[in-house]
C-alpha cells in the first residue's frame, strides 16, 4: 500500500520514475535517497543546498495530488522508521517521521497506549499524515496534528531546529501542519492516550434519516461517520462507543467477509463491471446495504482503520459543521444531475476545532464531505462540481486530496495563512522545499 520507484527503460535509460498509491501522480526525481538516521537526512539537504537542487520528502506516497512531486532530490522515508522512546507514564512516543501509522498504533498497544484518534487508513507515515492535516472522526476530538506536542525539523540549510512547548514554540505551532514546505520532518512526538476498546455499531439506515438526527448524532456518539450510497437512499453508518469492557470480536468469518470479500474483493469486481458498464452501477448500489449489522468490540487502532485494497481518487472538504446538512443534500442532488453513475460511497465525518495555521479545522467545529471514483475514472465534473458547493461554506480541501484551488482562494479562508508565510520564509528562505506545484499551492517563498 506504498508508492513505487521504477526504473524507466531500464535497458537503455537510468531515470527513475516515482509514482503514488493511486496510480494518478508521477515524477522523475533526479535522485532517490533513503535514508536511515537524522545524519544522513541532514547531509541530504545539505548537499542539495550546496548544489543549488530543490528537496521533496515522501512516506507512502498516498496523497491524491502532486504534493511530492520533484525533479530535484527526493527523500524515501521508509527505512526512517524507528520507535525512538516511549513515556508509558507521559503517554507519549517520538518516533521516526516515515513510520507507518498501523505499525506505529502497535508499537503503542505493546506499551499500554493508543492514538486518541485515527483516520479509516492507517497505511500513512505519521509525518505525511500530520503535515496534510489528516483527520478521523468524533467531535471531541481534533485531528492528527493536533497530537502532536514536539517536533524535529531539518531546516533549508541543512541545520535542524527541535520544536517544544518550551523551545521554539512559534516552530511547533506552525510546523505541525506544514505540507514539507518548511523542511524535512525528523522526529516527531505524540502525546498519546491509555489503551482503550471500542464498542462497534455498524449497520445501514436511510440516510435522510441519519441527516434529520446529524446533531445528536455527533454528540451523542464518541465517533460517528456514515457513507451515503449514491443511487440510492441508503446509508452506512459507523458508530463507535470508547470502552474499557472486555473484547468481543466478530467472528473471523464475518471478519474476513465484510473488511475483504466484500469491502475490496466484492468492490473492486464492482467498480471494474462499472468502469465497463456505467448502467450497471445503480443496481450493484441497491445490494450494498444488504450486507446487515454488525456489533462487536476490539483495540481502538482496529475499529478505526480498515483495509482499503481498492485504488482510487479521492477528494474531500471541511466545511463548519453546521452546514453538512444542506452540504450534503446539494452533493445529493448534483450526483443526480451528472447522468454518470457514481461507483464510490460518499463519506461524512466530524472533529474538533484546532489552532494550526494550516489545519483544515483552525478555528471552528469541522464536517468533512469526501467523494471518491475508481482508479482510472473521470472525475472532473463531479469534482469540479463538488467544490463549487464547498466554495459557498468557505470549504478547505484536504491537503492531500485532490482539488482545483490555489494561494489565490485558499489564503484567505486560513485566518493565519501569512503566519505560515512567515514561518516559510525563515526556515526555508531560498525555497529548497518547493516546488511547481507548492508555489501553486503555497505562493512563492517571500
Amino acid at each position: 500500500m506504498s508508492a513505487r520507484v521504477r526504473l524507466r527503460n531500464p535497458l537503455r535509460s537510468r531515470q527513475l520514475i516515482w509514482s503514488n498509491w493511486a496510480g494518478n501522480q508521477s515524477c522523475a526525481p533526479a535522485a532517490v535517497h533513503r535514508p536511515r538516521t537524522e545524519g544522513e537526512l541532514v547531509g541530504i539537504v545539505g548537499r542539495a543546498a550546496a548544489a543549488g537542487r530543490r528537496v521533496r520528502v515522501v512516506g507512502a506516497g498516498h496523497s491524491f495530488t502532486p504534493l511530492v512531486c520533484t525533479d530535484g532530490d527526493l527523500v524515501d522515508l521508509r527505512d526512517y522508521a524507528s520507535v525512538l522512546e516511549v513515556d508509558p507514564v507521559a503517554g507519549t512516543a517520538r518516533v521516526q517521521a516515515g513510520i507507518p501509522l498501523s505499525r506505529m498504533s502497535g508499537e503503542l498497544a505493546a506499551h499500554g497506549l493508543a492514538f486518541e484518534n485515527l483516520g479509516d487508513i492507517a497505511y500513512q507515515s505519521i509525518a505525511g499524515a500530520t503535515s496534510t492535516a489528516t483527520h478521523g472522526t468524533g467531535l471531541r476530538f481534533g485531528n492528527l496534528s493536533s497530537r502532536i506536542i514536539g517536533l524535529r525539523i531539518v531546516t533549508g540549510d541543512g541545520s535542524v531546529v527541535e520544536a517544544t512547548p518550551d523551545a521554539n514554540a512559534d516552530v511547533l505551532d506552525v510546523a505541525r501542519v506544514g505540507l514539507g514546505a518548511l523542511g524535512v520532518l525528523s522526529t516527531v512526538t505524540v502525546q498519546c492516550v491509555p489503551s482503550f476498546h471500542l464498542h462497534a455499531v455498524e449497520q445501514a439506515e436511510l440516510v435522510d434519516e441519519v441527516l434529520e438526527r446529524w446533531d445528536d448524532e455527533i454528540t451523542s456518539n464518541d465517533h460517528f461517520e456514515f457513507f451515503w450510497i449514491p443511487g440510492t437512499r441508503w446509508a452506512l453508518t459507523k458508530r463507535n462507543r470508547r470502552t474499557n469492557e472486555p473484547l468481543a470480536p466478530r467472528p473471523r468469518w464475518r471478519a474476513l467477509r465484510d473488511d475483504y470479500l466484500l469491502n475490496n474483493l466484492g468492490f473492486a469486481v464492482t467498480c471494474r463491471v462499472g468502469r465497463r458498464r456505467p448502467d450497471l452501477i445503480p443496481r450493484v448500489a441497491k445490494l450494498m446495504p444488504s450486507t446487515g449489522r454488525s456489533v462487536y468490540t476490539a483495540p481502538s487502532h482496529t475499529v478505526f482503520a480498515s483495509p482499503r485494497l481498492v485504488h482510487f481518487y479521492e477528494m474531500e472538504y471541511a466545511i463548519p459543521r453546521e452546514h453538512l446538512v444542506e452540504a450534503l443534500n446539494r452533493v445529493r442532488s448534483l450526483v443526480r444531475s451528472l447522468g454518470v453513475p457514481i461507483s464510490f460511497p460518499v463519506e461524512v465525518r466530524v472533529v474538533a476545532a484546532d489552532d494550526i495555521p494550516l489545519s483544515t479545522a483552525y478555528g471552528r467545529e469541522t464536517a468533512y464531505i469526501a467523494v471518491h471514483v475508481y482508479q482510472g475514472t473521470s472525475y472532473d465534473q463531479y469534482f469540479q462540481g463538488v467544490e463549487h458547493i464547498m466554495d459557498d461554506y468557505g470549504g478547505r480541501p484536504h491537503w492531500g486530496k485532490l482539488h482545483f484551488q490555489d494561494a489565490s482562494t485558499l489564503a484567505p479562508r486560513y485566518p493565519r495563512w501569512d503566519d505560515f508565510q512567515a514561518m516559510r520564509a525563515r526556515l526555508d528562505p531560498h525555497g529548497r522545499f518547493t516546488s511547481p506545484y507548492l508555489d501553486r499551492l503555497l505562493g512563492p517563498v517571500s
